[in-house]
């Protein structure tokens, strides 16, 4: 009688299939990892400003006015006795809040701008001397302008004072992914069919504009968040009244010769968040291209 030994095959775990996995993403995309960890801590510091501190950045005590960092004030207090610690958290909230909306929003009407463009021959001559006028003319300098106009200081105001600079690059980007896109076969092919103008734009050649536009849409965050940044220090962003790392910083220009944690820790702040921002954009693009994903 002949005996066969029979050997049990273990096979891994769900935890340990998924902890190769994690492992394996941590070891292939280091910046992306490191981008987003910076960017969620961000938020999470926006969130708790919100939550934490939503009437006392603005409190004064004059008594206390320009203390150095120690226990009671992490980062020092300002001319009119304002923690800087908590300043500086909230002020997370406004350049989050600014980044955010204008990437989304210049993304999402440069896409639709970009798209009509690349499709319509007539309408592309038209759109793109707009877009070409637009360009010419530095973003900052552009956002300063609009707030000229409107005259009204405000969160609002200035989203929209950034998003109009930032739309002409996203509309380049989809034009000239619609000029190749639309020679394609798969696009010939449902036009052969009897595809319509808004069916073969949305179905066949918008979602291969998508993942391009994600990384896009991350570098003009950081874009915007600088911006925000610059207009505030120069006065022509977000009023007194509503602390951002800007007016924070301008505000302590005076005194950055002997008090300089005033521009410092808001300057650190906004430092790290484009930093994540652009890092995060770096590893997105290394994940989505497929170009760039077969050589790693």
């Amino acid at each position: 009688m002949v005996t066969a030994d029979t050997h049990a095959i273990s096979l891994p775990a769900d935890g340990q299939l998924f902890g190769a996995g994690v492992r394996r993403f941590l070891r292939h995309h280091p910046t992306m990892v490191l981008g987003m960890g910076l960017l969620v801590v961000m938020v999470g510091i926006a969130v708790y400003a919100e939550l934490r501190y939503s009437t006392e950045p603005m409190e004064l005590n004059p008594i206390e006015r320009l203390r150095g960092p120690e226990a009671t004030h992490w980062f020092g207090t300002d001319m009119f006795g304002r923690d800087i610690y908590i300043r500086t958290i909230y002020g997370t909230r406004i350049s989050l809040t600014v980044g955010f909306t204008v990437a989304i929003l210049s993304t999402a009407f440069g896409l639709v701008i970009g798209l009509v463009s690349g499709f319509n021959r007539t309408m592309d001559a038209v759109i793109m001397r707009i877009m070409d006028g637009l360009m010419a003319i530095p973003a900052i300098l552009l956002a300063i302008a609009i707030m000229t106009l409107v005259r009204t200081a405000s969160v609002q105001t200035v989203i929209i004072a950034i998003t109009i600079p930032e739309i002409p690059r996203v509309v380049r980007l989809v034009r000239a992914l619609v000029l190749s896109l639309r020679e394609q076969p798969f696009v010939e092919a449902a036009s052969a069919v009897g595809a319509g103008f808004l069916r073969t734009m949305f179905k066949h050649i918008m979602p291969n504009t998508l993942t391009p536009l994600i990384v896009q849409g991350t570098y003009i965050m950081a874009s915007a968040v600088i911006i925000e940044a610059y207009l505030s220090f120069l006065g022509a962003g977000t009023p007194p009244d509503v602390p951002s790392w800007g007016n924070i910083m301008a505000e302590g220009r005076t005194y950055v010769q002997i008090h300089f944690w005033i521009i410092l820790f808001p300057g650190i702040f906004l430092a790290l968040t484009v930093l994540g921002i652009n890092l995060m954009g770096d590893g997105l693009r290394d994940t989505l291209d497929p170009r760039i994903a077969r050589r790693m």
